[in-house]
């Protein structure tokens, strides 16, 4: 007989409604299972994604009433009566992408893939701020989700890019 997961032991259930992407949803959820699985494994929002586990890494960085958190550090049930965005809302079309995913392609701001889409919302969520940040801003503004691939360099070039292209000023570097 296999043992069971201190999750499948718990019984404690509870109704949440959350705001993801501009939806209401409703769902009932065990009080242990953290946003990230709630989005990932109840939502089918697999941009979501999960390095550490502990908080570390910020691959799993949502917005949450606007701010950046780390999904695998808040329960479900947190968010309840709360507004969650992946990377998913940002655009409707695929053919049609959002000023942030336009400046990480053209500026090459990702290689493998795995951090890009926390960068990306993190990028946003900077340059809803209206500011325009030297590279050195805009490295300690990412510093909380590591990326292993790019060096980072491109990735800043896509951040000031992409706040160009809100500001309405094509780029600027």
């Amino acid at each position: 007989m296999t043992p069971l997961s201190a999750a499948q032991h718990d019984t404690t259930r509870r109704t949440v409604t959350v705001r993801v992407n501009g939806r209401e949803v409703t769902r009932e959820v065990s009080t242990r299972i953290t946003l990230a699985d709630f989005l990932r494994d109840e939502l089918d929002l697999v941009s979501v994604h999960l390095g550490c586990e502990h908080g570390e890494c910020g691959c799993c960085t949502v917005l949450f009433d606007g701010r950046s958190v780390r999904s695998c550090l808040m329960l479900a049930v947190q968010a309840d009566g709360h507004a969650v965005e992946t990377v998913e809302s940002l655009s409707a079309d695929p053919a049609e992408l959002h000023p942030v995913q336009e400046a990480f392609a053209e500026e090459q701001g990702l290689q493998c893939g795995f951090c890009t889409p926390a960068m990306v919302l993190r990028a946003k969520e900077i340059i809803e701020t209206g500011r325009e940040l030297t590279d050195a801003e805009v490295r300690h503004e990412i510093s909380g989700i590591l990326c292993r691939c790019t060096g980072y360099q491109n990735i800043v070039r896509a951040v000031q890019s992409a706040g160009a292209k809100v500001r309405g000023g094509g780029r600027d570097r």
